[in-house]
């Protein structure tokens, strides 16, 4: 390796330490703001949603289908106006739903959600037989359709299991603009994983599980929490 490839890693090296460190910081003064109030309600709701029975856990799963290449908060919207249509709804009839409601791809998703609807059982057994998130995510990633890993990782979270990274855009582009990463081309689930370690390193700075860390972070790069 010559000089200017030293030089090169070098700067990137410190450039990422600077800006893990600035992200540190500024996570951890909203810890102590009324965001950090927020979150922990937020967090405490998600640890409840996992004591729900199956149907609202099911409902849930199907936001998280919904969020696929779609605005998460118009997915919240979308779930409140169809609340337990979900469970009854007939794979046309939801099409339509969804279609009227807005949503990018309301044929897709819902014959995902009916493909899951007749899973109900087996999720259940799942969430409440493995113990290992990360496994847990394998098995939804592999037995749902409309899952990938920011699907499961999102369903996990909202339901109670803290210890997996949720990694859409807007997080992909925070960690770029502060010198964590390189922009990808695609997120494949080797990339995913790396990405995982990465912030999972800063939760450990900041004494977060990761799933609290997806709020700090989502509030910094749009200024709102969800879920």
């Amino acid at each position: 390796m010559n000089s200017v490839s030293v030089n090169f890693v070098e700067d990137n090296f410190m450039g990422a330490v600077h800006g893990l460190s600035i992200l540190a910081n500024l996570i951890s003064d909203l810890k102590n703001s009324d965001v950090g109030e927020l979150v922990k309600s937020r967090v405490d709701e998600f640890k409840k949603n996992r004591g729900k029975n199956p149907a609202e856990i099911f409902k849930e799963l199907c936001f998280c289908i919904l969020t696929a290449h779609f605005s998460a908060e118009k997915s919240i919207k979308i779930q409140m106006e169809i609340n337990d249509g979900f469970l009854s709804l007939s794979e046309a009839d939801l099409a339509e739903r969804l279609k009227a409601l807005g949503h990018r791809y309301p044929d897709s998703r819902a014959k995902y959600i009916v493909e899951a609807r007749r899973k109900i059982l087996e999720i259940m057994k799942a969430l409440n037989s493995i113990t290992n998130e990360k496994a847990l995510r394998e098995w939804l990633v592999k037995n749902i359709r409309g899952f990938g890993y920011k699907e499961a990782s999102h369903f996990l979270r909202n339901i109670g299991f803290m210890n997996v990274a949720i990694i859409d855009f807007h997080i992909i582009n925070l960690l770029v603009k502060y010198g964590l990463m390189e922009k990808p081309k695609t997120i494949t689930r080797r990339r995913y994983l790396e990405i995982e370690k990465k912030l999972a390193e800063l939760s450990k700075m900041v004494g977060l599980s990761l799933g609290e860390l997806d709020l700090y972070l989502w509030f910094i790069e749009t200024g709102k929490i969800l879920k």
